[in-house]
């Protein structure tokens, strides 16, 4: 498998798709907005461009499954398996605000090889293959070099349904509030994680994730030079929904402070 050429595919099918919920942005109106849970959202361009993707990438790898979002597709691959959100930040994307973004990411057996994350307000595409730098449309890129928690700034995001650690959650905003650059909270986990990966942010935090808002966009990070965990510190951050996301300089500070508040 060459997996180079395999990143370029799926980049090409990635900016198409975006393509196509770029133009569909103006005929989203309240009457075809759909709820799946409390403050969750799905339209029929998020399913439209699920299905284009599943069935683009079912030509170009035959024997994959897929792990989607929307669950247009539930065949299950014996070695690999793509991981899949369509739009992510449906919510922006019906308030017309950004970012918003497709996220793709190839798994061998348990393993993230591939990922691909294109943010379609700006016409930006983050990737990276096993072996590989991380990209931005064809530009080399890196995570910061802060070294201190209080010189960085830092994203999170929001839960929408799972509301259990809110409180040790406002901590560690009361808490970045005082002691950092700032916080933002951009409402795409996949382009958070891409933006740390970028140096745009030097770290991110956000639990009741699923594997489609982080496989990608946490891969692009670690080949960008990061370090990506749960909240324990561990590996577990792909389907245990809560992830870490930083530069190598500050990870151990960051980590130590997501540790007090949340994994009590």
């Amino acid at each position: 498998m060459n997996l180079k050429d395999l990143t370029q595919q799926t980049r090409e099918i990635a900016v198409t798709v975006g393509d196509f919920i770029r133009e569909q942005k103006n005929n989203i109106s309240p009457t075809i907005i759909e709820k799946k849970g409390i403050h969750d959202f799905v339209t029929y361009v998020d399913k439209t461009a699920e299905k284009k993707i599943v069935e683009d990438l079912s030509k170009i790898l035959p024997e994959a499954g897929f792990i989607t979002e929307e669950k247009t597709s539930t065949k299950k691959g014996d070695i690999y398996n793509w991981i899949i959100d369509p739009l992510d930040g449906t919510t922006n994307y019906i308030h017309k605000l950004s970012p918003f973004a497709v996220s793709i990411a190839l798994m061998e057996k348990d393993e993230i090889i591939l990922g691909v994350v294109y943010e379609i307000s700006l016409d930006e595409c983050f990737y990276a293959y096993k072996g590989s730098k991380a990209f931005l449309n064809d530009e080399e890129i890196s995570v910061t070099k802060s070294k201190k928690v209080d010189d960085s700034l830092i994203a999170t995001g929001f839960p929408y349904y799972d509301y259990d650690k809110m409180e040790p959650f406002m901590q560690t905003l009361d808490f970045f509030m005082k002691n950092s650059h700032g916080l933002r909270r951009l409402g795409s986990a996949a382009t958070d994680l891409v933006y740390v990966a970028c140096g745009r942010f030097d770290a991110f935090y956000e639990y009741s994730l699923h594997a489609w808002d982080v496989a990608a966009g946490a891969f692009i990070v670690k080949q960008a030079g990061g370090k990506v965990c749960d909240f324990n510190g561990e590996d577990n951050y792909l389907f245990g929904k809560e992830i870490i996301a930083s530069n190598i300089l500050i990870y151990n500070e960051f980590l130590s402070i997501i540790k007090k508040y949340m994994s009590k």
